[in-house]
């Protein structure tokens, strides 16, 4: 599958326009490579808004759930860094999920994704997901200008730790999709067809919302190991 572990964590907010330089700067040059050199942590890709918001996306690509909680990883939140104790307070917004990959399909990340937030309605949970992953993701990937796809539900509830208490209490992530594309116009038109908030809903899926992204940076485990 495309995405590299069976966990991920899901990150949108917005940062003070006034410190977007710097944000993009201590993300690029100190906060992705200590992520990353996390054990568990196996890829990390800042994506920047297009169409919609919040004006960021990043999404951690980690080897299973448990990581999420380590001890490793815990130490890193409740120990940041004073460059990260500076650039905490210009978060707006913070939405933050502890998912499972629950489907991923096609191959490789392109540089134009859709995300679609949502959460199932009531008992619809199961349903749901038989038919995204089931009928509606599989073959997605395989349409001229798009690449992959992959659907991530919450899992875990993240611990409240010293980074979260500087830039205020997080809100959660339910479910999510993330469609990735070479080709800017065919991952947009799905938020119009396949991935439209009605027919979502028609099959469980409530408070529908979705944008445009491209990537803007992007960070392995093996790059911080080299």
């Amino acid at each position: 599958m495309p995405l590299l572990g069976k966990a991920a964590m899901l990150l949108s907010f917005d940062i003070v326009e006034d410190a977007v330089a710097e944000h993009d700067d201590w993300h690029t040059h100190e906060h992705l490579p200590e992520r990353l050199s996390i054990p568990g942590f196996l890829r990390g890709t800042r994506w920047v808004a297009l169409r919609g918001g919040p004006r960021y996306l990043v999404l951690y690509e980690v080897a299973d759930i448990s990581t999420l909680a380590s001890n490793d990883y815990l130490q890193r939140l409740n120990n940041p860094t004073p460059w990260t104790r500076k650039m905490m307070p210009h978060y707006r917004g913070m939405a933050r999920g502890l998912c499972s990959v629950v489907g991923s399909f096609g191959n490789g990340m392109g540089h134009f994704g859709l995300l679609i937030r949502f959460r199932p309605a009531a008992d619809t949970g199961s349903q749901l997901s038989a038919w995204l992953t089931q009928h509606v993701l599989p073959d997605l990937p395989q349409r001229p200008g798009l690449g992959s796809v992959h659907l991530l539900t919450g899992a875990a509830s993240p611990q409240m730790t010293n980074e979260q208490r500087i830039r205020g209490t997080d809100a959660r992530v339910d479910w999510a999709i993330l469609a990735t594309g070479y080709g800017e116009t065919s991952v947009a038109a799905l938020i119009e067809t396949d991935l439209r908030a009605s027919r979502l809903e028609e099959h469980g899926a409530e408070a529908v919302v979705g944008a445009l992204y491209r990537s803007d940076y992007t960070l392995t485990e093996l790059d911080v190991g080299a």
